[in-house]
């Protein structure tokens, strides 16, 4: 009898410990279901963006890398040094995602870096003519970095400077915020120039850079991103497409300043008014390609309103299918075909980037502005804010 109490017992007690179990499961169970149900509620939870580090400069700065991905599997990567944009893979008609950007593998590349390779640019982009102009009265001597021009604001540009950076998610999108604050006098420049530099990402496949700079002292400004990019990932860029909306073009001397002129593209090498083939005239018996050894100037945009985002270029590669609009409030494209690049830079996977293997479309205002009347005016006053938008939006041919 005492045995088959003791028995009865423990029958009790596995019941009372599987009861539990079983409710502590169920439990479990619809906590599980609840936070499905959030996530898929959650309009940002295809967008997601990390952080981590990309080394520490010589001076001891820690550098940053920020990877954004939106829910088709575009991603780009972005760092506080300079900017720069490091990578973005976006797919090819097969659906086969590739880096698209010309970079480096590691911090110390972008450091030793002078083809300003993904870089944001300032103060000035572009090239002003022997480094001088005049402003209220006051003549200004700008660093000489180009021959005997200044180009991309100095020795020490945007692109050599440490941003401060954060991320952040809004607005079904994922992006980062840098602010640069450069002093009175840096690199020969009037005014302390407080800038603010914004990347997202949505998924409409368009990534976004806007610039905006305030100023306490007049001072030219004219800021642009600096990303080389191949949308085929290697070979010759000559074989890619490209329109731009310009009938315009500023021509320019054999140190590549502006010589004031505005002339029609119709009739020359630089009419990109119909998607054409890059290489089908770069290499025409035609002064201006001999002075920029190729493609390396400004296009008057049509359609220009201080503000207003429009479209004003288009580049694809047949091969892969890839195509990338360019968007912008911006009144001049600068259009450079990598005629610099001689196999001296060595790249992401110890690549060489050779001759004419990437290009750069800059949305900007013209070079030498602060020199040309008749050019729109890049000077930025006291109470006014710069704003420069920019956006590369990504699609495949059928």
């Amino acid at each position: 009898m005492h045995k088959k109490k003791k028995f009865n017992d423990y029958i009790c007690k596995v019941g009372v410990i599987s009861l539990f179990l079983t409710l502590a499961g169920c439990s479990d169970n619809k906590d599980d279901n609840t936070n499905n149900n959030d996530n898929s509620n959650d309009n940002t939870s295809s967008l997601t963006i990390k952080d981590e580090s990309f080394g520490t400069t010589p001076s001891g700065e820690k550098i940053t890398k920020y990877t954004l991905r939106n829910s088709k599997g575009i991603e780009v990567e972005i760092i506080n040094y300079g900017g720069m944009i490091t990578s973005l893979k976006v797919p090819d008609r097969e659906g086969v995602f590739e880096d698209v950007v010309l970079g480096f593998d590691d911090l110390q590349g972008y450091i030793d870096n002078t083809s300003y390779i993904g870089a944001l640019i300032g103060r000035y982009g572009n090239r002003i003519a022997k480094g001088h102009f005049s402003l209220n009265d006051v003549d200004y001597q700008l660093e000489i970095n180009n021959g005997v021009n200044h180009l991309h604001g100095g020795l020490k540009g945007f692109n050599k400077q440490v941003w401060k950076s954060e991320s952040f998610t809004e607005n079904d999108e994922v992006g980062v915020k840098l602010t640069l604050v450069s002093p009175d006098g840096a690199g020969g420049y009037p005014g302390t120039l407080s800038t603010t530099a914004i990347y997202t990402l949505d998924d409409d496949d368009q990534l976004s850079l806007k610039f905006e700079a305030e100023t306490d002292k007049a001072t030219p400004v004219n800021l642009t991103g600096h990303s080389y990019f191949n949308l085929a990932v290697n070979g010759t860029i000559t074989n890619h497409k490209l329109k731009i909306n310009a009938q315009n073009y500023t021509p320019v001397d054999a140190t590549l300043i502006p010589t004031g002129e505005i002339a029609e593209v119709k009739g020359t090498p630089f009419d990109f008014r119909e998607t054409k083939e890059i290489g089908l005239n770069i290499n025409d018996k035609n002064q201006q390609l001999v002075y920029g050894l190729g493609y390396d100037h400004n296009f008057v945009l049509d359609d220009y309103k201080a503000g207003t985002v429009r479209t004003i270029a288009t580049l694809s590669d047949p091969h892969s299918g890839r195509i990338m609009e360019i968007l912008s409030d911006q009144p001049g494209l600068q259009f450079y075909s990598g005629n610099f690049l001689d196999g001296t830079t060595i790249g992401k996977d110890s690549t060489q980037y050779q001759y004419r293997e990437g290009l750069c479309l800059e949305p900007q205002f013209f070079p030498d502005s602060p020199n040309k009347a008749n050019f729109p005016s890049t000077i930025l006053e006291p109470g006014t804010t710069y704003s420069n938008q920019i956006v590369y939006r990504f699609s495949v041919m059928e």
